[in-house]
């Protein structure tokens, strides 16, 4: 059987997934390497190994926020959750503030001259850093490089025409108070799964390579520890949006686990960039029905709970792809079953920004949402859960450490770290194979390296390198264990 990669990506006028039969994965044997950030920034280096993750006291919370007057607003609108947290840590908050556009080399000096202050002890540096703003006020590369010494998530709200709603991050503040000062908590997590199962390779995929293991292993392991513990496939049928929105409505202090489709650019491209910041990553549940943000801004949508939501851009989209390349170079060599076009404008043009899904925000801004979404933030690809080694051998524990960690009370962040910790580890194995194919050329010997093994590394790699957290990185599911 031949081995193919999929994506979850649809275009958003008929809603048919971008590459139907997939991609063999002959196709990325040759792939580019990637651009290794400095410093060894991708090994993991959190200050306070040996204290507890989840205690706040020893490992700190601060806030991130842009230059300027935004920042300064922004700042002000979360004032009741930053004081909530100093009470929680017994110690200020540290702000920090950073200026716009940051590659990954000014993200590493910041980090390196301001987050790690020579003057500033380590017992006073914030583990958990909430950042605050979208992706052309603060860059996702300054993100990308603190998720590995920090447990890091990001908060922003869009108002219209793409300006900064402070009634949302507000409403965010209310939301996580509420949760965490509540009287009543839960005595068990819920857990949901859901699969668009709209005919497609990809989402075929999800459900048997990702879905059904973690719903399994959730019912095997924690119904037998925990009697009474609700695990619950959500159907997939004609209700569609509607039984996914009314199953999350009624859960109590749930993780939910969603894979579909996300929406990106028609054939002809977007309309407006205020229509691409309103649908891109928007998810697309089959027979032409889309679960946007305009249907989550009230609606009871996993209230205090946390979704992991596995989509093309469910999370954000980036200035720039980890594929473009390679996906250009197939275009060149007559090897991409299409055009390159179809996925690539979906990416900001000249002249235009990276920008967080509306999906994820209103779903956070809604009194009756998540109080924290992982999503993706670049094209979403099967390698993410299969062997890299096998694609028809899945690689569910990736994602299930994560539910996992939140079902145990764990904060948002360090559930995160749990698949970043995966991503660390296929980022050593892929450079390693680059640095023995190039020592063989030095030494003109053959490549030892088997390209098959070096592609499915590099697409894991940059696959699991667009994971994000948005919400604060403290918040967990209101349980009583917790």
């Amino acid at each position: 059987m031949t081995e193919r990669l999929h994506l979850l990506l649809a275009d958003a006028e008929e809603q048919a997934p971008v590459l139907k039969a997939g991609l063999e994965f002959r196709a990325v044997w040759d792939s580019p390497k990637p651009g290794q950030l400095p410093r060894r920034v991708e090994a993991h280096t959190l200050d306070a190994p040996g204290g507890d993750p989840n205690d706040l006291a020893a490992q700190r919370w601060g806030v991130i926020a842009p230059e300027g007057r935004e920042g300064d607003e922004m700042l002000q609108a979360l004032e009741p959750l930053i004081r909530h947290r100093e009470r929680q840590q017994g110690a200020c908050a540290r702000r920090y503030r950073v200026p716009p556009g940051m590659d990954a080399e000014a993200a590493v000096r910041w980090r390196d001259s301001e987050y790690r202050a020579e003057d500033v002890p380590e017992e006073e540096r914030p583990r958990y850093l909430l950042v605050l703003g979208d992706l052309h006020q603060v860059s996702i590369e300054l993100q990308q490089v603190l998720v590995h010494s920090a447990f890091v998530g990001r908060l922003h709200f869009s108002g219209t025409g793409g300006g900064t709603d402070l009634e949302g991050h507000a409403a965010y503040a209310r939301k996580v108070l509420a949760s965490e000062h509540a009287r009543e908590a839960a005595e068990l997590p819920e857990s949901l799964f859901y699969t668009a199962l709209d005919g497609s390779g990809a989402t075929e995929w999800g459900e048997r390579l990702l879905v059904q293991p973690c719903l399994e292993a959730m019912k095997t392991k924690w119904e037998r520890k925990h009697p009474g513990i609700r695990v619950q496939r959500v159907p997939y049928g004609s209700g569609g949006v509607d039984e996914l929105v009314d199953a999350a409505g009624r859960a109590r202090a749930g993780v939910m686990l969603t894979v579909s489709h996300g929406l990106g650019a028609p054939p002809w491209g977007w309309s407006s960039v205020e229509r691409q910041w309103a649908m891109q990553g928007a998810l697309s549940l089959g027979s032409g029905q889309v679960l946007s943000g305009d249907m989550l801004r009230s609606t009871p949508f996993l209230p205090e709970g946390i979704w992991f939501c596995l989509a093309c851009f469910g999370a954000a989209t980036p200035p720039v792809s980890a594929f473009h390349a390679w996906l250009e170079m197939l275009a060149q060599a007559g090897a991409y079953p299409g055009s390159p076009e179809d996925v690539l404008r979906c990416l900001p043009q000249p002249g235009q920004r990276p920008f967080l899904a509306a999906l994820p925000q209103a779903a956070l801004a809604n009194p009756l949402g998540p109080l924290a979404v992982i999503g993706h933030s670049d094209l979403a690809w099967s390698v993410g859960f299969s062997d890299p080694d096998n694609l028809h051998r899945g690689r569910a524990s990736r994602f299930l450490s994560v539910l996992e960690t939140l079902a145990r009370g764990g904060r948002a962040g360090v559930a995160l770290d749990a698949l970043m910790r995966f991503y660390r580890e296929v980022n050593d194995s892929l450079m390693a194979l680059y640095q023995l194919r190039q020592d063989a050329a030095v030494r003109h010997k053959p490549d030892p390296v088997n390209p098959a093994r070096l592609g499915g590394y590099w697409m894991l790699r940059n696959d699991l390198r667009g994971y994000i957290l948005l919400g604060d990185p403290a918040v967990r599911l209101p349980l009583k264990t917790a």
